[in-house]
């Protein structure tokens, strides 16, 4: 090349640069997934990769050229050839299928498209292309094809009616219009080809009812329906299958059918022959009928679509109605809209040949109601059914269970009752210790004396911890309070008790634990575990006065739908036992059927509160689980509590506590409202923050304390009670958070009924810590919660 511009690259350099260009583009092609090809200006193929060789098993020798074609199917070489050379002379694109040899010998169809090339001067170089094989694809479509045409070749022959309709649900009346039809569905029907995907309401507005009830029942219910018909609107009579196609929502449903006009007239024909038969029976008839006409119960006769076609004379007697305000009509217009679904199914199964027995609800004539027991049996193609009057039976079951309600609320007031007096001997036992050592102390510190006041500090302490204690019992036998269930290791967790259990039970009484292998973790809250664990123990030990045996057991178990159902109000499934088992002195079956009532105890007067077991029963109905007391008198005693299994990942029992110490105090500057109408517990709280250097804003109600979270103040945490004033806890977090939806939130409760599992109710950024609530407890808590 000459003239090349100064600093222009040498031509050898540029040749070392094409070649080395060439060499990068053979590698990158004969790893393709496609087969790829070059061509030049005279159309001989100069280039073919790796994957070509592979799938055609030619070589280099075989290809070059215009070898390539002898590859190709020889039906289609003349065509392939053909349209290759016209491109090329045209110096276009082009794209055609055609059949390519596989190396194994079969024929494999394939698209080859291709691209001319130009050099920079605009030179024709010749092409550039790809050969995909679509062998799978075209298979597939053949078959596509044939299926189709075999469908169609079966819809157009056969001479039997056949469409497919779309029933309207959505309007106070049922409506379809036809959208595919075969050529026998016009002759049978006599429609003409307008009809398709017109509206019948509108296109036939003779047609009748029943076909809409027909087939709007087989587009919802999905069931199929197969019966004999006639159309006083086409004067025709039918045999009739239709069932639902397709998805639900589509409602489509598909009928096939025979004109049976003919058949009908030859059975109507048959019937007139046979009237001299029916005067042979005529005495039957009478008799039948005399029953028809005294009987008190009522006596009907309905077709298989729930069209009322007799009634006897009862009707009058028992709702009112004469017959003329009933025959023709569909019987759920006189049935109570609850009942609707089962009078229903009820002539839907006598169609089916089978003898319904139901009992609904009618309306009486002045209004009221009336409930009738109904007995059924199909007959050709109606039904006949007889229904007796049991309304007041029913209005005697009613009362009855009105009585046993007053009997039950009469229970739970005597409950009240012992609740009242358990409580208030119990809370002022323990007031007394509070109010007495809290005065004590006064009295000391009045004196200037101070070697007492631990003393009587840790009385009062004590003596408050336990009327909490009692509370927390309380709101467990209530089911009020408020757990934080997460997935627990049960055989960690009683091993961990171990060392406490053997200190409680003394000296005297073996302890024995044994876990069982491959546990499932439970989902509880860990604490009140640990406390129903210690409660059964407590009782086993009290069992056993003259020492004995006390065994704590954990294995997998299954309650099934049976098991389940004998017990009532527990779901079948999976759940994780843990059972504690005594060799003491048992209880008698009376004992067992009381022992989970509150208050109640075979303990003496001031040795027990009789809330231990109810406790425990309320905390495993509360966690979705269950306990069941098996005993002998003399044999001991085992308590089982079933818990749930959990079902995930866990990410431990997150129940570690620690000390408040420097990592407890504020970091830097952080702010902390307060909401708490109590405003002894509000300073607490208050105090508490400030002593750890936080900085506080205090709210007494809901409302003044949404109008602070509202503000551009910093707020880095929310400590709230559930139960305030004006707006509760929860629906200041849920206004406050529309604004800081990353807000901290640390519910404070003591009753929570909305909240008392906080799986659902705390979201993510939210804890509960409950009332009365150790100091340490609730430093740490905030610390984490503002650390996160």
């Amino acid at each position: 090349m000459t003239g090349a511009p100064t600093g222009a690259a040498h031509p050898d350099a540029r040749d070392a640069e094409a070649v080395d260009s060439e060499t990068r583009f053979q590698n990158m092609a004969d790893f393709a997934p496609v087969m790829l090809w070059v061509t030049d200006a005279d159309g001989a193929c100069t280039y073919l990769n790796q994957r070509w060789y592979e799938f055609t098993g030619q070589t280099p020798t075989d290809a070059g050229g215009l070898g390539w074609l002898a590859a190709t199917h020889p039906d289609d070489r003349p065509r392939t050839a053909r349209i290759f050379m016209k491109a090329n002379a045209a110096r276009t694109p082009f794209r055609l299928e055609y059949r390519l040899r596989h190396a194994d010998g079969s024929y494999h169809w394939a698209i080859d498209a291709a691209l001319p090339r130009f050099g920079a001067d605009g030179t024709f170089l010749g092409y550039i292309g790809s050969v995909i094989d679509i062998q799978d694809r075209r298979h597939a479509e053949e078959q596509l094809q044939a299926s189709e045409a075999r469908y169609r070749t079966l819809f157009e022959s056969i001479e039997s009616g056949f469409c497919v309709v779309e029933v309207d649900l959505s309007g106070k009346q049922v409506d379809y219009r036809v959208i595919e039809a075969n050529p026998a569905f016009f002759q049978q029907t006599g429609f003409p080809q307008a009809i398709v995907d017109q509206w019948l309401r509108k296109a036939l507005p003779d047609l009748e009812e029943h076909w809409y009830d027909v087939y709007g029942r087989v587009a919802r219910s999905g069931q199929a329906m197969r019966f004999e018909q006639g159309s006083a609107a086409l004067g025709r009579w039918f045999d009739v299958f239709a069932f639902r196609t397709g998805t639900p929502s589509e409602g489509r449903v598909a009928i096939l059918f025979n004109d049976i006009s003919a058949r009908r007239k030859a059975e109507e024909a048959l019937q007139q022959l046979n009237e001299t038969l029916e005067q042979q029976v005529a005495e039957r008839t009478a008799e039948r009928d005399r029953m028809w006409v005294t009987s008190p119960d009522l006596m009907l006769v309905i077709d298989f679509s729930g069209v009322l076609r007799q009634v006897n004379p009862a009707w009058t007697t028992m709702l009112g109605y004469d017959a003329a305000e009933l025959v023709g009509r569909h019987v759920n217009e006189f049935v109570v809209p609850d009942d609707h679904e089962g009078t229903t199914g009820a002539y839907l199964a006598a169609a089916a040949g089978q003898r319904p027995a139901i009992v609904n609800r009618y309306y009486h004539k002045d209004g009221s109601t009336r409930w009738i027991s109904w007995v059924a049996a199909p007959a050709g193609d109606v039904t006949y059914a007889t229904g007796r009057d049991i309304t007041a039976e029913r209005e005697q079951a009613l009362a009855l269970a009105q009585t046993e309600e007053q009997l039950r609320q009469a229970q739970k007031m005597e409950a009240v009752g012992q609740l009242t007096g358990g409580i208030a001997h119990d809370f002022n036992n323990l007031l007394t210790g509070v109010i007495g050592s809290l005065d004590l102390l006064q009295r000391q510190l009045a004196r200037g004396q101070t070697d007492k006041l631990a003393r009587y500090a840790t009385a009062a302490t004590t003596s408050a911890n336990r009327a909490a204690a009692l509370t927390h019992r309380l709101l467990a036998f209530s089911r009020r309070q408020p757990l934080d269930p997460k997935a627990v290791n049960a055989n960690r967790l009683v091993s961990g008790m171990e060392d406490l259990l053997r200190r409680t039970i003394g000296e005297n009484i073996a302890l024995e634990i044994v876990t069982a292998g491959g546990l499932w973790q439970c989902l509880c809250d860990p604490h009140q575990l640990e406390s129903a664990v210690l409660n059964l123990v407590i009782n086993g030990r009290d069992a056993m006065p003259d020492g004995g045996t006390l065994t704590i057991e954990t294995c997998n178990a299954h309650i099934d739908l049976a098991y389940a159902t004998r017990l009532g109000n527990v779901r079948p499934g999976q759940y994780v036992c843990v059972c504690v088992t005594d060799t003491g002195t048992g209880m008698t079956k009376d004992t067992i059927a009381r022992a989970f009532e509150p208050f109640f105890t075979t303990k003496p007067i001031g040795q027990g509160t009789g809330l231990g077991l109810s406790m425990i029963y309320g905390f495993a109905r509360q966690s979705e689980g269950y306990a069941k007391i098996y005993s002998e008198v003399g044999q001991g005693t085992t308590v089982k509590l079933y818990l749930p299994r959990f079902y995930g990942e866990s990410d431990g029992n997150g129940d570690e506590q620690h000390g408040l110490g420097s990592a407890d105090r504020a970091g830097s500057g952080e702010v902390v409202l307060v909401i708490e109408d109590e405003t002894v517990v509000r300073d607490l709280v208050v105090e508490v923050l400030q002593d750890l250097g936080y900085q506080t804003i205090e709210a007494a109600d809901g409302p003044s304390g949404l109008k602070l979270l509202q503000s551009a103040a910093r707020i880095d945490l929310l400590i709230t009670d559930i139960g305030l004033p004006g707006l509760n806890g929860r629906q200041v977090v849920d206004a406050a958070r529309a604004q800081r939806p990353a807000l901290k939130v640390l519910f404070m409760t003591g009753y929570a009924e909305n909240a008392t599992i906080a799986n659902g109710f705390l979201e993510p950024g939210m804890q509960m810590i409950t009332k009365p609530f150790a100091i340490d407890a609730l430093t740490s808590r905030i610390r984490d919660m503002i650390t996160e």
